[in-house]
């Protein structure tokens, strides 16, 4: 019987302590995990390992986890979740900005870093179904443009830079253009999450995201969700 091979796993964490605990968690739920402890290390052991995830403390010697995250995304497309004692808004949405798609502010309890890691891995996997369930034809909302078969975004004679979740969340809520998603509904069909534990995660990337295709395109319907603007 052929053994399933073990997801791979980067931990970058410049704390000894928090990363032995955070490797020893991670080995003991059955992965695979390659460690490093500053930037220049990082970007190291992400070409040589090209782990399925990468969790990513923000403070880094070297250079800091952002630009981690921008030189490994640029290497090779890998789901990162944020470890950072900073809660500052601005921080995480540089984050996700530069490719990151989860994050946990310490302290930190190791199981939810457990259920992150699966989650984001449960992503991957989801995303090519959710590309081969929707329409591949190119959607057009007035100047805003999506491409979901070539998966990519414009706005006027702009094409907008998205990254993987931001451009998944676009494309499912262009599905079906007027219609008020609830956050549970997103979190399970962009996420793969059975519920709402990761409310502010998605709240983050609809902020970023209409920072990036205008903040009056998607229409926050309070306590219940999010929908995207059709124009008159």
């Amino acid at each position: 019987m052929t053994e399933t091979p073990r997801a791979r796993l980067l931990v970058v964490e410049d704390d000894e302590v928090i990363n032995e605990s955070l490797t020893l968690r991670l080995e003991a739920e059955g992965y695979a995990v390659s460690r490093a402890f500053d930037g220049p290390g990082a970007v190291a052991a992400f070409g040589a390992d090209r782990p399925d995830a990468v969790l990513l403390d923000l403070m880094l010697p070297g250079f800091d986890g952002l630009e981690v995250c921008r030189r490994i995304q640029a290497v090779a497309p890998v789901p990162v979740l944020m470890l950072t004692a900073r809660d500052e808004e601005t921080d995480i949405l540089v984050g996700l900005a530069v490719g990151a798609d989860d994050y946990v502010t310490k302290p930190f309890r190791m199981r939810e870093v457990v259920a992150r890691v699966q989650a984001l891995l449960r992503r991957v996997e989801r995303a090519g179904e959710l590309i081969s369930r929707q329409d591949p034809s190119r959607h057009d909302f007035g100047d805003l443009v999506v491409d979901v078969a070539a998966r990519r975004v414009s706005v006027g004679d702009a094409e907008v830079h998205l990254t993987p979740l931001e451009f998944d969340l676009l494309a499912t809520l262009a599905a079906a253009p007027d219609r008020v998603f609830t956050r549970e509904e997103l979190l399970k069909e962009v996420w793969g999450w059975a519920d709402a534990y990761g409310t502010r995660t998605l709240d983050s990337h609809v902020k970023s995201l209409r920072a990036k295709i205008g903040a009056d395109r998607i229409r926050t319907v309070h306590g219940v969700g999010y929908a995207l603007v059709v124009p008159a």
